[in-house]
């Protein structure tokens, strides 16, 4: 596996796609650099999701975090780019991304940026067929 930044997230089948249950990663080595004065901008970038069908594999999400750190970024951009990819990515049920940068100029800065799947449709059953499938239990007389 690559040891050098790369925009590329790997993904993997979530084992429990039938749960909902929230993933959180803390990642408080995060940088990039301010556009305007090419400053370095620090910060935690906290991930929640809950997944679907795939999960992000963590080596590459550390690569891909680490490839922002020669670039040029406003925070509301960069938080919503990553929030973006991730999505694409993972195709999640729910994510939230949050930028939490240091201090600069005297503000702190978070941003949120969030993300919810749209509700699939449920199938519609017939009359008396039970939530489960299958056939109802008939009581006779």
């Amino acid at each position: 596996m690559p040891t050098k930044p790369l925009k590329q997230l790997e993904t993997f089948p979530n084992p429990n796609p039938e749960r909902d249950y929230e993933i959180s990663f803390d990642c408080p080595e995060f940088t990039c650099l301010c556009p305007r004065t090419g400053q370095p901008d620090f910060a935690t970038v906290r991930i929640r999701y809950v997944p679907d069908r795939l999960c992000v594999e963590l080596k590459s999400l550390k690569l891909y975090l680490w490839s922002f750190r020669n670039e040029g970024h406003f925070h509301e951009a960069v938080t919503n780019r990553i929030l973006d990819d991730l999505v694409q990515a993972t195709r999640p049920r729910r994510m939230i991304v949050v930028g939490d940068f240091y201090v600069r100029g005297g503000i702190h800065t978070i941003v949120t940026a969030t993300y919810e799947a749209p509700r699939r449709r449920r199938k519609s059953r017939a009359p008396g067929t039970p939530p489960w499938g299958g056939v109802a239990e008939s009581r006779g007389k």
